[in-house]
C-alpha cells in the first residue's frame, strides 16, 4: 500500500527480519568476502547484485538511500560524500567535453563557481538563465550540444521559486532530462518528480541530516527520462560501456539506468562516498524530517512576517509572505510551507548588518544552514564570496543580504533575540 510521507521518513529502506536488529546497522566495512572467485566476478561484471567494496555499494548507504528513494517517489538513489558531489555527479553522469548544458542563475555560490570554472576547464559549458526568464529566452539558450538543465527548486539563499513545470517543458521539448536541486524544501514541502523533473539532488547536510553532524548528498532518480529515445545524444547510456564489458546501461537496466551508470561508473573512479558512519547519523536525522520541517516552517513564518513589520527592516524575503514575487509559485509547488531560511536586510546598511549579527545570542553565525539551531550568515562575504557583483546580481545575493536559518526553538524566543540585536544595528 502507498504509505504517507511521515511513515516513509521511519520505516523506508530497512526492514529487519526475525531476530535482526531494530535500528539499521553501521556496515563499517571496506570489503566484503565471498566464497568463490566466480561470485566476484560476477558481482564486478554487473551480472548480480550484492557488496564487494564500500566505495560502489554499502549495506547502510544502500538503506538509506532507498529511504531518500521512497520519499522523492524515484526508483533508486545513491549517496555522495557531499551535496557538491551529487551536483557533480548528476551533471557529469551525462556530459562530457565539448557538451553544454543549462543552469539557472539563482543557485547556490559553490554550485555556480562548480559549473563556470571548474566544469569549463573540462570542456563542459554552461548558460546561465534567470529562474524568471521567459518560455521563449529559456527555449532559445538550447543548443545541439546540451545535454541538461538544472536548477534548485527553492535557491539558495535567494529564495527564488524555480517554475519546474516550465523547465520540464522546455527540457523535454529538446530531449534532455531536467535535474533539479531539492535541499531547501526537501521531499516533505517538493517532490519535484510530480511536477516532471527527472533527477533530483540533495545535499543531505542541511534539513535531512537536521543536526550539523555529517556532510553528505543525494541523487535520486525518477526513472521517467527515455534515454533509448534520445539514443544518439545519450550514447554514454546507449552505446557500450568498454569499461564494463560493453554493458549498455539503458538496455539492461531500464529505468534505474543512469543511477546504475553513476554508482558503477561514476563512484568507481571518481570515489566521492558517503561513510557509512555519515549515513547512520543521516538516517537518523531522515527519520524526524516531517516533524522538523514543519516546525521550521511555522517558525519562519511568523518571523517573516514580523520582520517585515519592523521600521530597522530594509526588505524581507520569504516566498510564504504574500507580497513575495514567488509567493504564486510557493503555493502552486509548496503549499505546505518552503523551508527555514529567510533573507533580508537592515536599513543601516552593510555595517548595520554587521553588528546586528554580532550581537546575536541565540542565532550563531556559522557556515552552515537548514538544521535544528538558528544560524546567521552573510553570503557576499562568506559562501558567495569568489562571485563578482554581476553575479552575485544574478545569483539574487545583493551585497547587504542576511541569510536567517530559523531553527525549531520556540519563535518568540528567537524574535526577542532579533530585536534585542537590532536595536545594536
Amino acid at each position: 500500500m502507498d504509505k504517507h510521507l511521515e511513515t516513509l521518513c521511519v520505516q523506508a529502506g530497512y526492514s529487519p527480519k526475525n531476530g535482526e536488529p531494530r535500528i539499521l546497522p553501521i556496515y563499517q566495512s571496506t570489503t566484503f568476502k565471498y566464497e568463490s572467485s566466480e561470485e566476484m566476478g560476477q558481482l564486478f561484471d554487473l551480472e548480480a547484485s550484492g557488496y564487494f567494496y564500500t566505495r560502489l555499494q554499502n549495506p547502510t548507504n544502500d538503506a538509506v538511500a532507498a529511504r531518500i528513494a521512497a520519499l522523492e517517489g524515484g526508483v533508486a538513489a545513491m549517496l555522495t560524500s557531499s551535496g557538491q558531489a551529487a551536483n557533480f555527479f548528476a551533471v557529469f553522469n551525462i556530459c562530457q567535453a565539448g557538451d553544454h548544458f543549462i543552469s539557472a542563475s539563482a543557485i547556490y555560490g559553490g554550485t555556480l563557481n562548480l559549473f563556470s570554472t571548474t566544469m569549463k576547464k573540462m570542456g563542459i559549458e554552461v548558460t546561465f538563465i534567470s529562474p524568471d526568464c521567459t518560455e521563449e529566452e529559456l527555449n532559445a539558450a538550447f543548443r545541439e550540444n546540451t545535454k541538461c538543465v538544472f536548477g534548485e527548486t527553492l535557491s539558495n539563499p535567494s529564495l527564488a521559486v524555480l517554475d519546474i513545470e516550465k523547465f520540464a517543458k522546455a527540457a523535454h521539448s529538446h530531449g534532455v532530462p531536467l535535474i533539479v536541486d531539492n535541499t531547501f524544501p526537501t521531499p516533505i514541502n517538493l517532490r519535484p518528480f510530480e511536477f516532471g523533473a527527472d533527477i533530483v539532488t540533495h545535499s543531505t547536510t542541511k534539513y535531512m541530516d537536521g543536526h550539523a553532524s555529517a556532510v553528505g548528498g543525494a541523487i535520486i532518480d525518477s526513472g521517467n527520462f527515455d534515454w533509448s529515445a534520445h539514443a544518439e545524444k545519450f550514447a554514454c547510456l546507449t552505446e557500450p560501456d568498454e569499461s564494463y564489458h560493453g554493458i549498455r546501461y539503458a538496455e539492461k537496466f531500464g529505468k534505474a539506468a543512469y543511477i546504475t551508470k553513476a554508482t558503477s561508473q561514476m563512484m568507481r573512479d571518481l570515489g566521492s562516498i558517503q561513510s557509512p558512519q555519515n549515513a547512520f547519523l543521516l538516517n537518523l536525522g531522515l527519520e524526524t524530517l516531517a516533524l522538523r520541517m514543519a516546525q521550521h516552517c511555522k517558525n519562519a513564518q511568523k518571523i517573516a512576517e514580523w520582520l517585515e513589520s519592523n521600521d530597522k527592516i530594509a526588505w524581507v524575503n520569504y516566498p510564504g509572505l504574500p507580497g513575495n514575487k514567488y509567493h504564486a509559485l510557493a503555493q502552486k509547488y509548496m503549499p505546505s510551507g518552503t523551508c527555514g531560511v529567510i533573507s533580508f536586510g537592515v536599513k543601516s546598511g552593510r555595517d548595520g548588518a554587521m553588528a546586528f549579527m554580532d550581537h546575536l545570542q541565540l542565532a550563531a553565525i556559522v557556515t552552515h544552514v537548514a538544521d535544528a539551531r538558528t544560524c546567521v550568515l552573510h553570503p557576499a562575504s562568506t559562501t558567495h564570496r569568489q562571485l563578482t557583483d554581476e553575479q552575485l546580481a544574478a545569483a539574487g545575493v545583493p551585497g547587504d543580504m542576511i541569510r536567517l536559518s530559523v531553527g525549531i526553538e520556540n519563535a518568540d524566543d528567537l524574535i526577542a533575540d532579533l530585536e534585542q540585536a537590532l536595536a545594536h544595528a
